[in-house]
């Protein structure tokens, strides 16, 4: 039978509490480009003459900001040093960036345009994505301590990161598409429906690869090598470019990925998903 007396409790309250410097280091990094994407929309004004130019470096925040969150687990992984404490405060980390900084982008750009006066609905609507971003952050940090699969290779529902990720992308394009106009003119209503949609995805049921297993350790098949060889020649010959077009490209294939996933054989999503590492088991 078991004892039905209480165990004792540790004498220190922070003994099972490890916090450990450097992947907990760039999860700050990624909170610290939130709050500035945040500040300096909070201070960028339509009348000034460099207005998108001053949206276009809170965007680049947002994105810095991608890097550092992509880094932060990955290096945790690497040496072994996973803990409760890095889910939680990640979690933080890309409530602020990856939902309030886009929410109150979106919010302050262009839905105070498409709306005007009735700022009420512009202010409903970026609160939507938010609380579909909180949702799902709450949701994977439950399913991560209940050991779901939803939280290990793959995530349920679309990752806020790359929810925000194509939100600053699909933005910057559109700034340089009317880069001599004060207004993104029709493109205000794509993004309408583009931060709506990806509202319904993070909170949806729809499975995406998390390619947590990818590394410095990983090996990869030939078609792999291939096609990060021709991103990296792309970055380095088109430069700007590659912001303005081929990242929204990026991210709305990893979106739409997810609807044709389950009509892929096993041996193709293994193909696209898993390293050689992992597949024998090492």
């Amino acid at each position: 039978m078991n004892d039905p007396r209480p165990q004792p409790v540790s004498e220190d309250p922070h003994e099972k509490l490890k916090i450990y410097f450097l992947p907990n280091l760039l999860t700050a990094a990624n909170l610290f480009c939130g709050f500035v994407a945040l500040t300096i929309i909070v201070e960028a004004r339509p009348d000034v003459v460099n207005y998108f130019g001053h949206i276009k470096i809170a965007l680049a925040f947002i994105l810095m900001a991608m890097l550092f969150d992509l880094f932060d687990g990955r290096v945790a992984r690497m040496g072994g040093i996973e803990s409760p404490f890095g889910r939680e405060f990640d979690s933080l980390a890309d409530l602020i960036s990856f939902g309030a900084a886009p929410a109150f982008l979106v919010q302050r750009v262009v839905l105070a345009d498409v709306f005007g006066e009735r700022q009420q609905i512009s202010w409903f609507i970026a609160s939507i994505y938010l609380l579909c971003g909180a949702f799902r952050l709450a949701r994977f940090n439950c399913l991560a301590a209940m050991n779901d699969p939803g939280a290990g290779k793959e995530f349920l529902g679309f990752p806020i990161p790359s929810a925000a990720g194509l939100v600053a992308s699909v933005t910057l394009l559109i700034i340089h598409l009317n880069e001599n106009q004060k207004s993104l003119g029709h493109w205000n209503y794509l993004i309408v429906f583009v931060l709506l949609f990806l509202s319904a995805m993070m909170v949806s049921t729809v499975k995406y690869p998390s390619f947590k297993s990818l590394g410095l350790r990983s090996r990869s098949n030939f078609y792999k090598l291939i096609g990060t060889a021709l991103f990296v020649g792309a970055v380095l010959v088109l430069r700007q470019r590659v912001l303005y077009y081929v990242l929204p490209a990026v991210f709305t294939l990893y979106l739409l990925y997810g609807f044709v996933r389950p009509s892929l054989s096993r041996a193709w999503r293994r193909e696209i998903e898993e390293d050689e590492d992992e597949e024998n088991g090492h």
